[in-house]
């Protein structure tokens, strides 16, 4: 663990019920911003469109929207969306959604102000591998599910479909100036999609609290959160208008954020990654739920941090784990109870062939995750992890 890190988390955070409300009492950091959606009809059929654009207008602010982000945000739809900025004249970027709304804003945002492709920017086997040479347009963030973090950290992750390649970009410029966590905006998430997004902000803080350069900050966060969701994701997903439990749920995504901003992830998430850049219909915590068992049982087998495995079930509801196998169960019992235990990759297309094809994407798209490891795990390892994954 590294004894030594750098806090510097710039954006402004309006968190709890009813805090949409009062974001029109903020400064805002443009006059015409593009607001980014997917189709909107979930964000108009709530009431959280009007809102926000209640709110936009009482700070002084106009607006020109782009409703198309994918679930998983293509590259060509942040082109797009950039050359919508800027024949609006937009100047800042406000993302309405989850974490795919949130990404493609901080990358539509890069690109409106910098030349070239989105890809020239990509840290990957065909990216360019440049940095952006000008800051993008400023971020407003108002996310409506608790999954990514994305509100509170400075990553985005991109597919190219043709590249069949899903890195994240990062750069503490993409850091939204400001986001609100207004958890009266999830109650209408459905029950599957509140688990798969719950399972992305567990995982965010698993891997954050087992990375070996995980920092002090980071692990103080990542087993807050574990508690939270432990305690609270079941019941968003039985009784979603539970706002207590949203409001933990919420907040718990929020510190997966931090963690991801204060410390790193391991390799779980670039697995998960390959398997939705080769199949873009596959939710990203679904695919993380599918290869999450075998995936930790891989580390432990390999005798990875038996201490932090015994620590995370207990935070995981199991105060009387004395072993690392009490984590499996733990987390077998989690996704039992949140009725996310049955997935199968075959429902979305994916046949074993694709294993070996899928463990080199992940390790070349997103390889500094597995340098982040506990244990090392060989590209033979990745694809024992699919196959005993695979339904």
């Amino acid at each position: 663990m590294n004894d030594s890190f750098v806090y510097d988390i710039p954006t402004r955070l309006l968190f709890g019920p009813g805090a949409l409300d009062k974001l029109g009492e903020e400064t805002l950091p443009g006059k015409k911003a593009l607001l980014v959606m997917t189709g909107g009809k979930s964000a108009k059929a709530t009431g959280a469109y009007d809102r926000l654009l209640a709110q936009l207008a009482k700070a002084g602010a106009t607006v020109a929207e782009f409703p198309k982000v994918e679930a998983n945000p293509l590259r060509p739809t942040v082109m797009e969306g950039a050359a919508r900025a800027k024949a609006e004249g937009c100047d800042f970027i406000v993302a309405l959604g989850g974490g795919s709304v949130m990404d493609a804003a901080k990358m539509i945002g890069v690109m409106a102000r910098n030349p070239g492709d989105l890809w020239d920017y990509a840290f990957t086997a065909t990216g360019g591998n440049k940095r952006y040479p000008n800051d993008p347009l400023p971020l407003v963030c108002v996310t409506t599910t608790a999954g990514t973090g994305s509100e509170i950290d400075d990553g985005a992750v991109i597919s190219d479909d043709d590249r069949r390649e899903k890195p994240g970009f990062m750069d503490h410029r993409q850091f939204p100036a400001l986001s609100v966590v207004d958890p009266t905006l999830m109650a209408s998430v459905p029950a599957h999609l509140t688990a798969y997004q719950g399972f992305d902000a567990l995982f965010h803080s698993v891997e954050g609290y087992l990375a070996g350069p995980r920092t002090l900050m980071s692990e103080l966060y990542a087993l807050a959160a574990v508690e939270r969701i432990a305690a609270h994701l079941p019941r968003c997903v039985s009784h979603p208008d539970d706002l207590e439990a949203r409001t933990q749920m919420a907040l718990a995504n929020t510190l997966g954020g931090f963690v991801m901003s204060t410390g790193p992830l391991t390799s779980e998430h670039a697995i998960e990654h390959a398997l939705s850049a080769f199949h873009h219909a596959l939710p990203h915590g679904a695919g993380l739920i599918m290869v999450s068992l075998a995936y930790y049982k891989a580390l432990i087998g390999k005798g990875a941090c038996p201490g932090r495995f015994v620590r995370l079930a207990q935070a995981l509801g199991r105060p009387t784990a004395t072993k690392p196998e009490d984590f499996l169960d733990a987390l077998a019992a989690l996704q039992r109870a949140c009725g996310v235990d049955a997935l199968k990759m075959s429902d979305y297309g994916i046949v074993p062939d694709e294993f070996p094809a899928m463990a080199k994407n992940a390790r070349d798209t997103l390889g500094a995750l597995f340098a982040c490891d506990p244990a090392p795990l060989s590209n033979d390892d990745v694809v024992a992890i699919y196959q005993r994954s695979y339904r």
